[in-house]
């Protein structure tokens, strides 16, 4: 590594040693040159931290912002310095120590973290208008800002020093800019433009800065060298090679981090080495570790790591920004009035704010230029966007780590005054823009009307926090029931958690959604159904799915490769009008790539094909020992190994200088080698006649074989002479000759099939997921939908939309599954063992919280489930589907019983239907139960008629399903036996479908006569299903976690008799669902229809006698 700054001998201590190696230079200049100023530095490190925490603890929200006031704060330890030999003492510890290192520490945090907390899904839409700004956008600022310095004749800077001011000033933070722009609210692509763009200046600047020093460096020590090679070689070191070195580094980190089972502190410890070794190196061999860092960063997002480790590592990461931000800020108050008061005048001040008034106006400038060209990319451009891009941007650490190297670098960058100066104005334009800057941004993101909050988001989320404060309230009632508690002063926690609203609507705003009449019909419509609530409640759809994907991939459900692209098509998504994710997006998404299918079918077809080669051997004795010699294995071999022999020889006749030397030796053996080819032909030919010429493998050689003899004949004649032509029939023969060497795959084609297949059910099991993931997140976001619409007719039509998704995807996963059953028995099988570990994790941490379980017992037993969840993720082989016989061994109602078992198989038969045949229709009598073994079956049924259920039923406004599609393993018609009740929907085949159909009067002799309980367990496992399905939509804030699976498996299902009320509630019973029939509230006369959570506030019911003729919950 080529040492670019090194220490002032006159302030920085220790003369030079004489050892100049590049490893020792790299030692000395990363450490402190006077060790014995150890503990005054980690003091003042020390007192930093501290003082910055309290400031930004109570100063947060002052008008002054917090950079500056930690560097007046540095600046008034340094002024003190000037009065007392002892704070001099620890202010001099400061200013002695290396810039180097200064940089090397403090710099790489601060960009790593900025990048790594950015919405790369956002970024990949905005890539080309970040790509325009920061490319010829920034060459352009770059030259305008030269030629401002050049004109300023109170800066009159050499070559070099006016090249590394520029580069200090056209430099920005993209820390500070995203802390400015982040509580404005701005839309995302405006915001995550400011913030991508910012990133890359930064990013671009620093490599600038580091180019022009070492190029300077380069053409004192070497005469030879040229501008334009050292500006390719920089371009290509640089950018390029850092650009793919951080790719490559970024995806070893995610495949480490997301396979390691390990505790989290070691995954921060692993992240933060690999960081600076990455850094560091870079360095070293000459890439630029600022770019590296930043690529790395913008390829690794939250589902980079192990799920739960995301959270804790951004915060690590934001901690250690800080701890950066606080140390540059305060010591560069410190090194100011030591450095520059030698060389400053006051009217230095007003330079700076002339320099500062100049930049805003050429940035200006340079951004209406690029204004057309980003009109057309991207989400648009706007001339307010211009202005806002303009005030957003903040300048800090980047501008001042290079002011600060150029200051205390020993080269001959320029005089001691130049480098004062550049380190001051450096400095206050970095001040000024931080205080000017934060206070016109706001105002004008107000006068512009950017602040994406409308009126009906307000309104949203104030209903949102009223239904947040309702929940509240409802669980300090629920408390209030407790013994242990009744005591307690509830008029003090009543007030405790009633919250001020801070989206409280005005005084002028009524809660009520106001009525418009409609243009088209005069008719009153609600006010809310309008574009800007549509887009709302896109946005917040948008939002649910993505947390929903997030979720599936925390409790490993979701595969990592599947979350991100999952969650990058929904991040894709909400900033254009109308935009909303489907199952066709999710299809481009998902789509298996032909070529591997290709390539299978060429390897089995043409080079693997050896079966038809054999034909029938012939009666004549000759032409039978020809077959019989050509079909052993020893002659196949002793082809390969004649191939193999003959590529030396025509590897030679490629080296001109070779060939000259062996051409004798070369000919010969091409005589030799074409002998045995035709040889090897004739024998074919005569083992299998005219087979042989169907055969397009054989055809090749042949062909490959009759240019050598034609080779052959024009080198005898003297037609082509090898030695002196190189032309085009000389260069063809070669070539054709070459090509024998295909003939080897026929050796690893095996192998090549094996990785193809595990390729290609790769590609299957990731579509698979896919899909799966999407089906669930539409489920999800079904639960949640009140919440997310403002309005009725927004819900409608979300919900339509949703419903249709989720139908349509559950077709295609119905599909994927009937076309491949291993890949889905699979993938099943592998989810259920997650799910069933990461449960046994879940109970291991409750015992242990309990004192069940000590520590050292706890850590044993989790070390035998990650041991067991290795196996799971290194499980490669493919499940067959279940057979008649396995899929009854499935079934919970036959409880894994080998009579039950064994009645059913006797009883039942194996049905199979055609694809479009009807298995029954709505209104149907009940025949018996269908347990589908292979296929896929869509079910549908009508409308229920509202009107007459709505006067005996309260029903929860939740969507209704009246499609949906069932898979191998599920059962239908469990309930409609067990009722005696007509089909309430029909049955029709959309592949061709395998059934075992188990009659119901069998059925009935069963539950009579052998099996009494298997009735009880049919109506638990319904139960269980029903239950499941409604606590999910009911409680949907909680987690499917341990607490959620202990109240499944302690459920049990109670009848409700026709004439007496029956009690449901009591202390040891938490939620109570109708499954079947319908029941009314003995106290509020209110009617319940199942599928139905009853609420806590029911104690007593009783059947209802119009809606049903059984009931149970």
């Amino acid at each position: 590594m080529d040492s670019i700054v090194v220490n002032n001998t006159e302030r920085m201590g220790p003369s030079k040693r004489m050892d100049d190696s590049p490893w020792s230079n790299f030692v000395r200049t990363m450490s402190l040159t006077t060790p014995q100023n150890l503990p005054e530095i980690i003091l003042i490190l020390s007192l930093i931290c501290t003082v910055g925490a309290f400031v930004n603890m109570y100063l947060k929200d002052f008008p002054i912002p917090l950079p500056v006031i930690l560097f007046l704060i540095g600046y008034s330890f340094e002024i003190l310095s000037f009065a007392s030999f002892q704070v001099q003492r620890y202010a001099v510890a400061i200013q002695w120590m290396n810039p180097e290192l200064f940089f090397g520490l403090f710099t790489p945090v601060i960009i790593f973290t900025v990048a790594f907390d950015m919405d790369v899904y956002m970024l990949q839409k905005l890539f080309w208008q970040i790509v325009l700004i920061t490319i010829p956008g920034f060459v352009v600022n770059y030259i305008l800002i030269l030629w401002y310095l050049q004109s300023v004749t109170k800066l009159p800077l050499k070559t070099v020093s006016w090249l590394l001011f520029a580069a200090v000033l056209v430099s920005s933070d993209p820390m500070l800019t995203a802390a400015s722009v982040r509580d404005l609210g701005l839309s995302r692509g405006l915001t995550n433009l400011i913030n991508g763009e910012s990133l890359m200046t930064s990013v671009i600047s620093l490599i600038m800065y580091r180019s022009v020093v070492n190029i300077n460096l380069k053409k004192k020590l070497v005469m030879n060298t040229t501008i334009v090679g050292d500006i390719i070689g920089g371009v290509w070191t640089y950018f390029i090679e850092s650009f793919l070195f951080g790719i490559v580094n970024s995806k070893l980190i995610q495949l480490w981090m997301s396979t390691v089972f390990d505790d989290d502190v070691n995954h921060i410890s692993l992240i933060f080495s690999i960081l600076y070794l990455v850094f560091y190196f870079c360095e070293l061999v000459g890439m630029s570790g600022i770019f590296t860092l930043a690529t790395m960063g913008l390829f690794l997002n939250s589902t980079s790591f192990k799920p739960g480790v995301e959270s804790l590592l951004l915060e690590f990461w934001n901690c250690l920004s800080f701890v950066a931000f606080l140390m540059v800020f305060t010591f560069v108050g410190l090194l100011i009035p030591a450095y520059t008061y030698l060389y400053i005048s006051f009217s230095d001040i007003y330079y700076s704010l002339n320099i500062y008034f100049t930049l805003i106006i050429l940035r200006l400038l340079v951004i209406l230029l690029m204004s057309p060209f980003l009109a057309r990319l991207g989400h648009g451009f706007s001339w307010r966007w211009a202005f806002i891009m303009v005030w957003s941007e903040m300048k800090g650490t980047p501008n001042i780590n290079m002011a600060l190297l150029l200051a205390y670098s020993d080269l001959t960058l320029g005089s001691e005054r130049e480098k004062s100066q550049i380190l001051f104005h450096g400095v206050s334009v970095c001040i000024i823009t931080l205080v000017v800057n934060r206070f016109i941004l706001p105002k004008a993101v107000n006068k512009l009307g950017l602040r994406d909050v409308t009126s009906t988001k307000y309104k949203s989320v104030y209903y949102t926090f009223q239904h947040f404060q309702e929940l509240t309230k409802s669980t300090a009632s629920a408390l209030k029931f407790d013994k242990d508690l009744a005591n307690a002063d509830w008029n003090m926690v009543d007030k405790a958690i009633l919250l001020q609203n801070p989206y409280a609507l005005n005084q002028g705003e009524t809660t009520e959604h106001q009525k418009v009449t409609c243009p088209d019909c005069n008719k009153e419509i609600d006010e809310t159904l309008n574009i800007e609530a549509m887009e709302l409640a896109n946005r917040r759809l948008l939002s649910a799915q993505i947390a929903s994907y997030q979720r599936q991939y925390r409790n490993e459900t979701l595969s990592q490769n599947a979350v991100q692209v999952l969650v990058g098509a929904a991040g894709s998504f909400g900033e254009k009008k109308g935009e909303h994710m489907s199952p066709e997006t999710i299809k481009t998404y998902s789509e298996s790539r032909k070529l591997f299918a290709f390539i299978r079918k060429v390897l089995l077809n043409w080079v693997y094909n050896t079966k038809k080669e054999k034909g029938t051997p012939s009666r004549y004795v000759p032409l039978r020992l020809c077959h019989k010699i050509v079909f052993a294995e020893e002659f196949e071999y002793i082809g390969y190994l004649v191939v193999v022999m003959n590529t030396y020889p025509m590897a030679l006749s490629w080296l001109s200088q070779l060939k000259d030397i062996y051409d004798i030796e070369i000919r010969h053996a091409n005589y030799y080698f074409l002998a045995y080819y035709i040889l090897e032909s004739l024998l074919k030919m005569a083992a299998i006649r005219k087979e042989y010429f169907s055969q397009a493998w054989n055809l090749f050689e042949l062909g490959i074989t009759l240019v050598g003899i034609l080779d052959i004949i024009l080198i005898e004649t003297g037609t082509i002479n090898y030695t002196f032509e190189v032309g085009e029939t000389v260069i063809f023969m070669k070539i054709t000759r070459f090509l024998r060497i295909l003939r080897l795959l026929k050796l690893v084609t095996p192998k090549l099939l094996q990785f193809i297949d595990k390729r290609m059910s790769h590609q299957l099991s990731f579509h698979y997921a896919i899909l799966k993931g999407y089906v669930q997140g539409e489920a999800d976001v079904l639960n949640i939908i009140d919440q997310i619409a403002s309005s009725k007719q927004v819900k409608e039509i979300l919900l339509n939309r949703v419903t249709r998704n989720m139908e349509l995807a559950r077709r295609e996963l119905g599909y994927f599954e009937y076309d491949h059953p291993e890949i889905a028995i699979t993938m099943k099988t592998k989810e259920e063992i997650n799910v069933m570990l990461n449960m046994a994790l879940e109970i291991v941490k409750v015992f242990k919280s309990k004192g069940i379980l000590h520590k050292i017992e706890s850590s044993e037993i989790n070390k035998l489930i990650m041991a067991k969840k290795r196996e799971v993720l290194d499980f490669q082989s493919v499940v067959n589907p279940l057979t008649v016989e396995e899929t009854l061994y499935h079934i919970p109602w036959l409880a894994k019983d080998n009579k039950s078992i064994q009645y059913i198989q006797e009883k039942a038969k194996i049905l199979t239907y055609d694809c479009g045949n009807d298995m029954f229709e709505e209104g149907d009598e009940a025949q018996g139960i269908y347990i589908i073994i292979s296929g896929m079956v869509k079910l549908k049924r009508s409308k229920p008629d509202a009107e007459a259920d709505a006067k005996h039923l309260e029903k929860k406004a939740g969507p209704i399903l009246y499609k949906d599609y069932v898979l191998s393993g599920e059962i239908i018609g469990e309930l409609n036996c067990l009722i005696n009740h007509p089909m309430e929907y029909s049955a029709t085949c959309k592949t061709v479908v395998e059934t075992c159909f188990i009659p119901k009067q069998h059925l009935y002799e069963g539950f009579k006569d052998s099996f009494p309980d298997m009735q009880d367990k049919m109506w638990q496992k319904i139960g269980l299903g029903i239950t499941a399905q409604k606590i999910r939509e009911n409680l949907s804030y909680e987690e499917w976690n341990y607490k959620m699976q202990l109240k499944l498996c302690n459920i049990y299902v109670q009848n409700i008799p026709k004439t007496t009320k029956t009690d449901i509630y009591d202390e040891t019973v938490t939620h109570v669902i109708l499954i079947h029939g319908a029941v009314e509230d003995c106290q509020l006369r209110k009617a319940y229809k199942a599928p139905f959570l009853i609420p806590i506030t029911c104690h007593q019911v009783k059947k209802h006698l119009f809606l049903s003729s059984d009931t149970r919950h």
